[in-house]
Formats: C-alpha cells, sequence, structure tokens
C-alpha cells in the first residue's frame, strides 16, 4: 500500500502555510496604534517606546516557543506545555482560548479580505434578499477554505503559500524602498513615554501592536505537521517562525516610522498601510500590493485552520476530544474541526456580519492569556532545568522567557482592562463552556496512554505478570463456553454452523439461544425473553449467567422482517459486552478461514487496551499454529521509534511462546486504513479491542472500534478492557 506524504519539508513551506496571519498583521496594526497616539497627543513621545516593547516582546516570546516546540511535538504546543507543567486546568484554558482565537482570526481574515474587496468592487455592498453580498461572498470563500485545508498542509502551502510569500515580498519591496528613499531611520525611545501621565497611553499602544502575535501559536501547533524526527520538526518550525516574525519586526523598524510620518490615521476610507504605499510606490505597484493583501487574508483564515487542525489531533492525543474529532482524514489532517470552524464563521457572518471591527476586541483579548500560561509554564519547566544544570545557556533562555511572561502578562491586564466592554467579557462565558466540555471527554475517555514509558522489558513483564494467567492456560481450554444468538436468518444459522465446528475443535460447549417476544424455543435453541431488555443486553446477560467465554454473532442488514442481528445490534452488543465478540460479516462462507486460520491481524497503538486483543489472538495462534501480523497505524510520527521498539519487544515475546509473528506499520487513520490492510494482507482473522464504554460514553465519543466493524469485510474478534475475562480465565484455570 503505497503511502503518500502530505506534510511539510521544509522551513519555507512551513513559513508559507502557516505564517498568513502574522505576516499579514503589518497591514493592519499600524491604524489602531497611530489613531490611539494620535488622539492623546503622545506620537512623537511614545511611538519608538512603544515598537521597542513590541521588539523585544516578540524576540523574547520567539526564544520562549522555541523550547516549547522542542518540548511539546504532538501538535497541542502550549497547550500540552500548559498540561504538563500544570495538570489538566491549565491544558483546557488554553485549548479553549487557542480554539476560539483561531475561530476568531479565521473570521476577522476573512471579514477584512471582503473588506478589501469591496473597496475595489462596489456592487459587493449590495443587498442579495436580505443579506449583502459581502456576507455571501465570505460565506463561499470559507467553505472553499475549509475544503482546501483539508487537503492537507502540502496543499495548503501550495495554494496559500504564494499570497503569504507575495506579503513578505512586498514588506520586503516596502523595507528596500524606504531606505532608498528616506535612509534607515530607527525610532528611538522617550523615556518621557513611560512617565505617569503617559504610560498608559504608551502600553495601550504596545498592546495594539502585539496583534501581529496572535498567530504565534500557529507555529507550535505547526511542528506536528512537519517530515522527520521530532528534533528536526522543531527546528524546522523554529525557522518558519522566525522567517515571518524577523519580517514583521523589521517592517516596524523601518517601515513604521514612515507610516508615522506619511498617513493620516483619521482617514477613515483608506488604511494608513494603503496611505503609506501610495505614497512610496508607484500606482500600480500599489494597487498590486492592495490585491497581495486581499490574497494574504485569505491566507492567514486558512493559517488558523491550520492550527486548529493540529491542536485537535493534539487534544485527541491527550482525551480531551471525542476522537472522531480528531480523527485523520487521507491527506493526514483532521477535517471536522474545520468544519466546525466554517459554520460558526457562517453562522457569525450572517448574525453579526462580516465588518472586522466588530470581532477585532474579542480577538485581541485571547492570546495574551495563552501566550502567558505559555510563558510561565516555560519557566517552570526552566526552573528546574536550571537547578540540574547552571549553565550559562540555560540562564539566559531561563531569564529571556521570564521577561516574555512578564511582558504578555501586562498585555493581558492591559487589553482586559481596556477591551472589557467591547467584547471581552465573551471570554467570561466561551471559556467555562469550552473547559466543561474539555472535562468531560477526559473524565470519559481517561488518561491517555505514554507509550513512551514502554520499554521492551517492560512491555515483556506487563505481558508475562498481568496475563500471565493467559498464557497459562491449555490453548483447547482457552474457550470452554459458545453463546450464539439466532433468528432464523441465514446470517445467523451461518453463525450457529461457525460456533459448532469452532467447539469441537476447541473442546467448548455451545450455547444457542433465540431471542424473541415469541415461543419459538426448541430442544436446540433455548428462547431467552426480552421482558424489557434491548437484544444486545438479553444476549450479555445471557452470556454473563453461562460463564461464557465468546460469542459468535453473524452480521447482516436490518429487515422489516428480521431485526436481530443487523451491524447496529452488533454495535450495541459490543460496546456493553464484557466478553469477546467473534462477528462474521454477512456473506462470509469460507469457514475453514475461521475454524483453521492462519493469518491473524491484531491492530496495536501502544495502549493497554490493544494489548488485551493480542493476548486473545496469542491463545488462537497456539492453538491452530498461525502467524500473527502485528499491526501499527502511524498517525503519529513523533511515536514512530518509539512504536517501532515497542513492537519489536512484542515480537520477542511472541517468539518465546512458540508463536510466529511479523510487524506492519501502514496506513494513515485507523477506520480507513485497518479495514483496507486486512484486505490486503489477506488476513483470516482481525483482532482489536473496545473500550468497554457505556452506551452513554459511546454515544457521547463515538467509537473507531464500531466504525471498523462497520466497513471489515472478514471475520473479527472484539475484545472487551475489562478484568472480567482475566477473571473468567482464572476461575477456569482454577
Amino acid at each position: 500500500m503505497a503511502h503518500v506524504s502530505h506534510k511539510l519539508r521544509n522551513p519555507i513551506q512551513g513559513a508559507l502555510a502557516g505564517g498568513g496571519d502574522p505576516a499579514s498583521s503589518p497591514l493592519y496594526i499600524f491604524g489602531p496604534f497611530l489613531k490611539l497616539l494620535a488622539a492623546a497627543g503622545l506620537t512623537s513621545v511614545a511611538f519608538g517606546a512603544s515598537i521597542w516593547l513590541a521588539i523585544f516582546t516578540i524576540a523574547f516570546v520567539s526564544l520562549m516557543y522555541r523550547s516549547v516546540m522542542k518540548w511539546i511535538t504532538d501538535g497541542s504546543g502550549g497547550s500540552g506545555l500548559a498540561e504538563e507543567e500544570y495538570g489538566s486546568w491549565a491544558v483546557k484554558i488554553t485549548a479553549s482560548i487557542t480554539f476560539i482565537e483561531y475561530t476568531l482570526t479565521f473570521l476577522v481574515s476573512m471579514a477584512a479580505l471582503v473588506t478589501f474587496a469591496a473597496d475595489r468592487f462596489s456592487f459587493l455592498n449590495d443587498d442579495f434578499f436580505i443579506f449583502d453580498n459581502r456576507t455571501l461572498l465570505a460565506i463561499v470563500v470559507s467553505i472553499l477554505t475549509a475544503w482546501l485545508v483539508n487537503r492537507g498542509p502540502m496543499a495548503a502551502s501550495k495554494v496559500f503559500g504564494p499570497a503569504t510569500a507575495g506579503v513578505l515580498i512586498m514588506l520586503w519591496v516596502l523595507i528596500i524602498v524606504v531606505i532608498a528613499k528616506r535612509g534607515i531611520e530607527i525610532p528611538g525611545v522617550n523615556f518621557e513615554a513611560f512617565s505617569k501621565d503617559n504610560i498608559g497611553t504608551t502600553f495601550g499602544a504596545y498592546a495594539r501592536i502585539l496583534a501581529l502575535m496572535t498567530g504565534i501559536e500557529v507555529f507550535a501547533n505547526l511542528v506536528g505537521a512537519f517530515e522527520g524526527k521530532p528534533k528536526e520538526k522543531s527546528k524546522k518550525a523554529f525557522q518558519s517562525l522566525m522567517i515571518i516574525m524577523v519580517t514583521a519586526a523589521l517592517t516596524m523598524l523601518i517601515v513604521g516610522p514612515a507610516i508615522r510620518d506619511l498617513s493620516d490615521p483619521h482617514d477613515e476610507h483608506v488604511s494608513v498601510f494603503t496611505q503609506t504605499m501610495d505614497a512610496l510606490l508607484p500606482s500600480w505597484l500599489s494597487a498590486v500590493g492592495t490585491f497581495i493583501g486581499i490574497a494574504v487574508l485569505l491566507s492567514a483564515s486558512a493559517a488558523s485552520a491550520l492550527g486548529t487542525q493540529n491542536l485537535f489531533v493534539g487534544l485527541k492525543l491527550r482525551h480531551y476530544i471525542p476522537p472522531r474529532l480528531g480523527m485523520i482524514n487521507r491527506f493526514g489532517v483532521a477535517s471536522r474541526p474545520i468544519w466546525i470552524q466554517t459554520a460558526i464563521a457562517t453562522i457569525a457572518f450572517l448574525i453579526v456580519g462580516t465588518h472586522e471591527e466588530k470581532y477585532l476586541a474579542l480577538y485581541a483579548a485571547g492570546v495574551f492569556v495563552l501566550l502567558s500560561i505559555t510563558g510561565w509554564a516555560s519557566t517552570k519547566r526552566l526552573i528546574r532545568y536550571f537547578k540540574e544544570s547552571r549553565t550559562t545557556r540555560n540562564v539566559i533562555v531561563l531569564s529571556g522567557t521570564i521577561v516574555a511572561s512578564i511582558l504578555t502578562t501586562t498585555a493581558t491586564v492591559i487589553i482586559f482592562t481596556e477591551r472589557f466592554t467591547e467584547g471581552a467579557w465573551a471570554y467570561l462565558i466561551l471559556m467555562p463552556v469550552l473547559f466543561l466540555v474539555f472535562t468531560m471527554y477526559r473524565n470519559i475517555l481517561g488518561s491517555p496512554s505514554n507509550i513512551e514509558l514502554k520499554t521492551a522489558t517492560q512491555m515483556q513483564s506487563s505481558i508475562s505478570s498481568a496475563d500471565v494467567v493467559l498464557w497459562e492456560i491449555e490453548s483447547q481450554n482457552v474457550v470452554n463456553e459458545i453463546v450464539v444468538p439466532s433468528d432464523g436468518s441465514e446470517s445467523s444459522v451461518k453463525g450457529i454452523e461457525i460456533a459448532e465446528l469452532l467447539s469441537e475443535i476447541l473442546i467448548a460447549n455451545v450455547h444457542k439461544i433465540h431471542i424473541t417476544d415469541d415461543d419459538q424455543s426448541s430442544s436446540e435453541i433455548e428462547n431467552i425473553p426480552l421482558e424489557g431488555r434491548s437484544i444486545a443486553e438479553s444476549i450479555n446477560d445471557y452470556a454473563d449467567s453461562k460463564m461464557a467465554n465468546l460469542i459468535v454473532l453473524g452480521t447482516r442488514e436490518s429487515t422489516e422482517r428480521k431485526k436481530f442481528a443487523p451491524r447496529a445490534i452488533t454495535t450495541a452488543l459490543t460496546a456493553i459486552s464484557d466478553i469477546p465478540v467473534l462477528i462474521i460479516p454477512q456473506g462470509w462462507n469460507d469457514i475453514t478461514r475461521i475454524t483453521h486460520p492462519q493469518k491473524l491481524l491484531v491492530a496495536l497503538d501502544g495502549s493497554k487496551p490493544s494489548e488485551r486483543a493480542l493476548s486473545f489472538a496469542a491463545n488462537i495462534a497456539k492453538t491452530f499454529s498461525s502467524t500473527i501480523t502485528l499491526l501499527y497505524i502511524p498517525n503519529d510520527d513523533s511515536k514512530m521509534l518509539e512504536m517501532k521498539k515497542y513492537l519489536d519487544s512484542i515480537k520477542s515475546f511472541l517468539t518465546t511462546q512458540n508463536i510466529e509473528s511479523n510487524i506492519l506499520i501502514e496506513g494513515i487513520e485507523p477506520m480507513t486504513s485497518i479495514p483496507e490492510i486486512a484486505i490486503d494482507s489477506n488476513s483470516d482473522m482481525l483482532f482489536i479491542t473496545t473500550r468497554g464504554q457505556s452506551t452513554f460514553e459511546k454515544i457521547m465519543t463515538g467509537s473507531i472500534t464500531n466504525k471498523i466493524i462497520q466497513q471489515i469485510e472478514i471475520p473479527t474478534v472484539v475484545v472487551p478492557l475489562v478484568e472480567d475475562l482475566l477473571q473468567r480465565k482464572k476461575l477456569i484455570g482454577s
């Protein structure tokens, strides 16, 4: 099965794919910045001080994020670091803010885009029925952007990258033109800006400039989108960040004074950046700059969507969201979060409108909370490192991170104080809601496994201690009691036939049951009444009463006449059963591949649940001298090395048990890859584990296992994650 990479290969691709937001920020930050200074009459006093505060913040925060990118490579960025240093409460807060910020970035960038377009094409301001044309344009472009981003970061880099490249070129052209026409005029610092009367305005202006930092977290989330080992990925992501932030910083230092001198911040019709372009560039080039601005705002929307994708993958791995929301599509990205983001944007455009100033207050507030938490989490970790090794480098990095934390915390206080009534208050509603959602899913899904702690020795010890009783039971006694339900359909008759053949080989008893409201019992098939229970509950209760080791279930589509074993009931049974269930796919006729299987496929992800399926499959392999294929779906490159060691340790242990095995690392997403690989590898049976969740949990989280069952075309054994199976084996063995 061919594997095509849709990931980023180098820093330039990363800068183009994720740099749309910070690269476009110089286009709009100078307007509110200069307007505030002009209104206070402090342009000459506070201009340089505010600029240099921003430059220092950029430098220190970038230095801080170099550490974050080294430490966290799963796509969760600052959220992941916050969890590791402060616990789950911190990741819930930072993840909430990050999702809100990315959604607002999408909204603001898209709204600014249609505003620019409307400046050139006035008909966009006309109404179309009850909405104006600009709203419809924003919705259409949002949907198109979501579709393109969901085709992978490489596609985003190719489609939206030219816009980011265009604005970077445009900024460098302005830098060169300003130097050629005006020389290098670096703004100085007037310390009167920090006097009691002026400091409020100075820091207010500083906070407005820092809007350019709303996209910096994107690059921390972008680490997971690069190819290579974790160290290489983090280095490439940081270099991508540097390409963008150095350009933005030089624009502020060199072009900033020109914007101050050549533009009128009180002009409501033309932005100060456009006024400066008109003054410095030929008219045709200035017009080109406007269209580049439109394109890069589209790129900024795409960059925020890309950040959301990687954030949700990281949150899925950390068990804070339903697995389906972080599910990887065939292009290697999580597509569902972007459609959610697009739906939110569509509703906002229809209700609130497409003028970006309506979203700016909320947009500017949250990023500083995020940067502050990340900063103090970094500080906490660096202090620990400093205590272990008091090197000069650690002193510099720690000092810079502390400064970054203080600066971003100061900006947080300023922005919330200044803009609370303008929209920042909404965080008091949105953040608790998302916090509760993340808490609920962590409680449902439990804490994630830590593959890094699974060395070969630990793996062997976990199997030989926790599951030793399974290995000690003689093969022919692994399954002693088999339950097979029937409703008279062809698929259930086939299930009975298979169960009877297995019972002869395994020396087991077969219990054939018919679950219905009608009395259809016979000497061979026992009637089990429903009595208000579901069919799945009736089967499970009966199997429990018989101390069964296996349920054999034939599947088919439901009909009006027969409603016993369609896939929906199979899904319900595997959700509640504490007994392994052998599922026979509809139309399966090669019975010998079940009664004498030669190739067993076991899906593993490095977690304890998946090992339960391995233990059951190993006993089957010992009975039939089968070969086991250990399958891992590589949806996280950062864990590849650990998983290879993990799988090698399992293979070595199986060899000591005289079981032949091989390792297969292939595919992208379990739900789609496992069914395909099962057929391509010509496997006779698949073994997977279900979490043994309650019905409510299954509804809330969805189940990759159940989705695999619905698509699989070979017999599948679903092994529950419960201690009951082990206890049953102990009783039988005694």
